[in-house]
C-alpha cells in the first residue's frame, strides 16, 4: 500500500514553503523534525529514507531545496524517491526553473499541481502533458540570473565560428505555458547532453580507474505530438562485443531509453524514434567504462612541513583543445577535520577564488 500523509518543500534555512497534508494521520510538526534530525544527523548526511517515532521520512534535496514525504506506512523507499523526483520535473516545467524564489512567487500553482499529482496521498498523474488540461494558473517567470564570465578579470573566454546560432542558456529555463500565454507559440526543443566523470588518479596524476555516466536530455515545447529522429554515431557499439575496439568505435558498456523511444531501427541505423512529451526528460541513459581522454588532469603534492604545518599543491591542467573552454568549474578536497586555519595562494588576476569551509572539512577552489 502506498499512501502519502505530508508533502512540504523546505528551504536551506528550514522554513516551509510549501506544506499539504493528504491524511488525518494527526502527525504534526513533522516538519520542524525532519530538519532537525536532517541537520544533525550523528554520523555526517543524513540517509534519505529514515524513521522517528513511528513516522516514515522520505527526502531528496535538490537545488537546496528539502522534497519530503511522510507516512506511517511501510511505503517502497524508491517508489517515494522517484515519486519526490518527478514532482521535482514537473515543478520545473511548470514554473520554468527550480528555485526557492520561483516556488515563493508560484506557490499558487504549486498546490494546483499538487492536488491532481495526489489525491487523498495516492499518486495519480505526473506527467506534464497529461496535467495541462487540468492546470489553469499562470506562472510568474523568474529569471535565473548568472554572472557572466567575461566580466571576470583576466578572463578572456574564445570565440568560435557558428557561435551567433547558438540560443542562450536562459532560453530553457521557461515554463512549457509561457509561449501559449503571449499567443504565440515557438517550436522549440532543446538538447543536453549531460556526463559525469568518475576518475581515480595516483600520485603521480596518471589514471587508475574512469567511468562515464551520460543522459542525453530533452526539454520540448513542441506543439502537437510531431514524431522526430535523432541520429547517433553510427560506429556506435552496446556492451563487450567483437568490433567493440575498432579505431574510431564509440563503446557503450550499457545503455536505457526513455518509454516514448521506438527503438525498430536503433540495430541497424542507430536512430531514435520518438514522439516528446511536453517538459523536460531523459531520452537516453549511458555508461562507458572504457579508456577516454580526461578532460582534466589532477596532481597533489603534499608536504608536511612541521608537526603541525601542511603544504598542499594542487595542480589541474586542461587536455582540452585551444578553442573550448571550462565553464564553472570547481575543485573540492578533503583536509584534515583538526585543521584550523588555511593559507590559500592562487595566480593574480586569474578570476580565480577559494574558501576554506571548516565545517565540512574541506576548501573550495
Amino acid at each position: 500500500m502506498f499512501a502519502v500523509s505530508q508533502f512540504y518543500i523546505l528551504s536551506p534555512r528550514g522554513d516551509t514553503i510549501i506544506s499539504r497534508t493528504y491524511r488525518g494521520d494527526k502527525i504534526i510538526e513533522t516538519s520542524e523534525i525532519f530538519f532537525r534530525k536532517v541537520k544533525f544527523w550523528k554520523g555526517g548526511v543524513a540517509p534519505p529514507v529514515f524513521n522517528v517515532d513511528g513516522i516514515n521520512f522520505v527526502y531528496l534535496k535538490t537545488n537546496g531545496l528539502y522534497f519530503v514525504f511522510t507516512t506511517r506506512f511501510n511505503v517502497s523507499p524508491n517508489f517515494c524517491i522517484e515519486l519526490l523526483s518527478r514532482l521535482g520535473k514537473c515543478f520545473k516545467d511548470y514554473c520554468g526553473v527550480l528555485s526557492e524564489e520561483a516556488i515563493r512567487k508560484n506557490f499558487i500553482l504549486i498546490y494546483e499541481l499538487l492536488d491532481e499529482v495526489l489525491d487523498d496521498g495516492y499518486p495519480q498523474l505526473t506527467s506534464t502533458e497529461s496535467l495541462k488540461p487540468f492546470v489553469h494558473n499562470d506562472p510568474v517567470i523568474v529569471d535565473m540570473f548568472k554572472p557572466s564570465l567575461s566580466s571576470m578579470p583576466g578572463l578572456k573566454l574564445p570565440t568560435f565560428q557558428g557561435q551567433n546560432n547558438i540560443a542562450p542558456s536562459t532560453s530553457v529555463h521557461k515554463p512549457v505555458t509561457m509561449s501559449q500565454k503571449e499567443g504565440k507559440h515557438r517550436n522549440e526543443i532543446f538538447v543536453d547532453v549531460l556526463e559525469r566523470l568518475t576518475m581515480l588518479f595516483n600520485n603521480n596524476g596518471y589514471i587508475l580507474n574512469s567511468e562515464i555516466d551520460g543522459s542525453i536530455q530533452l526539454k520540448s515545447y513542441l506543439s502537437g505530438n510531431p514524431g522526430l529522429t535523432l541520429a547517433l554515431n553510427d560506429d556506435l557499439v552496446i556492451g563487450k562485443k567483437e568490433g567493440a575496439n575498432f579505431p574510431g568505435s564509440v563503446v557503450l558498456d550499457d545503455c536505457n531509453f526513455h518509454e516514448c523511444c521506438r527503438l525498430d531501427d536503433f540495430d541497424s541505423t542507430r536512430t531514435l524514434s520518438f514522439v516528446p512529451p511536453d517538459g523536460e526528460f531523459v531520452l537516453m541513459n549511458y555508461r562507458i567504462t572504457s579508456d577516454f581522454v580526461a578532460p582534466f588532469r589532477i596532481t597533489p603534492y603534499i608536504e608536511e612541513l612541521s608537526l603541525t604545518l601542511v603544504e598542499v599543491i594542487i595542480k589541474v591542467r586542461a587536455d582540452i583543445p585551444e578553442k573550448n573552454f571550462g565553464n564553472n568549474v570547481h575543485v573540492f578536497f578533503p583536509i584534515a577535520r583538526a585543521t584550523n586555519g588555511v593559507s590559500i595562494k592562487l595566480d593574480s588576476n586569474s578570476g580565480q577564488s577559494a574558501e576554506f569551509r571548516g565545517k565540512e572539512s574541506r576548501i573550495e577552489w
